[in-house]
């Protein structure tokens, strides 16, 4: 199969001039800036679970196969029915089909997900019929066709029955089982790599000096790769060195189709991940018109995309769903997926400048509000764990009181 291109090292420049991004200015680059850059695999159906799917699946019988009864009952041909008819010997069962013709006039015992045999195409429910002595009698109402299922009338033979770009999930897993689609075709999951840089960081279980912290990022943007479907590379860490970062993206380049960083991604004097790609002529340090998460440093390492995140654990968690996921997700082949909000009523006042797009810690209370994190400040990592979902306030100037509409985000919308 022809291996997928390379993201080119221009993707992420900007026009010339830009100094503070919009939100929506940002997200429309990524997505214009990135493709697929992950081959396609054959897979088996059943072991296809949460891949993205890279060929629509064709249906190769249709859904139901047959005409079928709909419920257990009597069937007959609506056109020389009566309101009480004869029974013919012998029934259709699921597995079991009546072989013969039904003659007009006449009906057959018929179970659900039976076949209609030939000459039926109306169905009375059990319930409605009083059997007795070889005769079925019901009452008026019954309309043609009823409690009748069509061939095909869930999917065609010849079809496509699962779009590509789909995740596969249990649902189409059964649709593509009963089509008798044994195998599949797959994108390779996307290799992404978490590397945390900064010589104040320490690792879970290691002694730590008060001015040191520990590293909540890695293991934050780990897991959030991993609800997504991806396949995480734990990059481990590297110091506030020009040669460690060098050789940490190096060995990433290797083995990733793309690096989230976090840390470094300004222009300080020990933002070394924004020098080493400064000196590999691709780096873009945008600064976005967001809270949390103004610096967003992007670059291309070796033909590998590099997303360099805020070191603020908050501000990580923020620029990776609004930022990150739609574009590793485009470049897993899953297409731009963004989530979709729920206006719901403020429990909370708020004022706010215009200049910048702001998104809230927040959680939907007893009584169907939505209430913010009793801080804005984005150290306070707590927050994150209290919350279910963002608050999203808009560029614009706004004056919020208790009971307005606010956009709210779910995580599981983010698919956390």
């Amino acid at each position: 199969m022809t291996k997928a291109p390379l993201l080119k090292d221009d993707c992420f420049a900007l026009p010339a001039g830009v100094n503070w991004t919009p939100v929506d200015d940002a997200l429309a680059h990524l997505r214009a800036a990135v493709d697929v850059v992950v081959d396609v695999e054959t897979v088996p159906t059943v072991n296809a679970g949460g891949r993205i799917l890279a060929r629509d699946a064709i249906a190769t019988r249709s859904n139901p196969p047959y005409a079928n009864a709909a419920v257990d009952g009597y069937g007959f041909a609506f056109g020389g029915h009566t309101k009480a008819m004869p029974l013919v010997d012998g029934r259709s069962a699921a597995g079991e089909p009546f072989e013969g013709r039904v003659p007009a006039g006449f009906a057959i015992r018929i179970l659900t997900g039976a076949k209609l045999p030939e000459g039926v195409d109306t169905v009375v429910m059990q319930e409605d019929v009083s059997a007795k002595d070889g005769m079925v009698h019901f009452g008026q109402g019954l309309k043609s066709g009823a409690n009748c299922r069509d061939a095909g009338e869930d999917v065609l033979q010849g079809q496509p029955a699962v779009k590509a770009a789909t995740k596969i999930g249990a649902a189409e897993i059964a649709l593509m089982a009963a089509l008798n689609i044994p195998t599949i075709q797959v994108y390779k999951k996307l290799r992404v790599g978490v590397l945390s840089t900064g010589d104040e960081i320490r690792q879970l279980g290691e002694a730590a000096e008060p001015h040191q912290i520990y590293d909540a990022n890695r293991p934050m943007l780990l897991e959030m790769l991993r609800n997504w479907g991806f396949e995480p590379v734990d990059l481990g860490h590297a110091k506030d060195d020009r040669k460690a970062v060098v050789s940490a993206l190096d060995k990433a380049a290797k083995s990733c189709d793309a690096i989230l960083t976090s840390g470094g991604a300004s222009a300080g004097d020990e933002d070394y991940l924004s020098t080493v790609l400064a000196e590999s002529g691709t780096l873009n340090l945008w600064r976005i018109a967001l809270k949390p998460g103004r610096p967003l440093a992007l670059g291309i390492w070796n033909g590998v995309p590099v997303f360099g995140l805020p070191g603020n654990p908050v501000a990580a968690f923020v620029t990776t769903l609004i930022f990150a996921r739609p574009t590793l997700l485009k470049m897993q082949g899953a297409g731009w997926q963004v989530p979709q909000p729920i206006l719901l009523p403020a429990a909370f006042e708020q004022s706010k400048k215009a200049g910048r797009r702001e998104y809230l810690r927040a959680r939907i209370n007893a009584d169907g509000k939505v209430e913010k994190f009793a801080s804005e400040g984005s150290g306070r990592i707590s927050g994150l764990s209290w919350a279910d979902g963002l608050i999203e306030l808009p560029d614009q100037a706004m004056q919020l009181k208790t009971g307005d509409p606010v956009r709210y985000f779910p995580f599981s919308g983010f698919g956390i």
